[in-house]
């Protein structure tokens, strides 16, 4: 930005840049397991994302907090989006050059 469009604004701490937010809920995802059948609800931290390259190669998994199975599931581009954007963090699988 230029000095001049600059001359017009005054300085803001971060404090005041914050002092209007208020605390963010965590996201919780709902789920079920296929084995018990037991529905919940899981946090960003619960679930784990693997994006590959197709999508057969692209899923998420939790591990049921009832009986302790291990679920794994397909994930679409659309699960995919919701779940980034609810603070999972995705594993992105590169695919190999085959023939180098």
């Amino acid at each position: 930005m230029s000095e001049s469009a600059m001359s017009g604004m005054s300085e803001m701490s971060v404090a005041s840049a914050f002092s209007g937010m208020t605390r963010v809920h965590p996201v919780m995802f709902k789920a079920a397991c296929p084995d018990c059948r037991v529905g919940f609800e899981l946090s960003a931290s619960a679930l784990r994302l693997v994006v590959g390259a197709t999508h057969r190669t692209t899923f998420y998994s939790f591990t049921c907090p009832e009986c302790r199975t291990t679920v794994r599931k397909p994930a679409g581009e659309r699960i995919v989006e919701l779940l980034i954007g609810g603070g999972v963090r995705a594993l992105r699988l590169h695919a190999t050059v085959q023939g180098a």
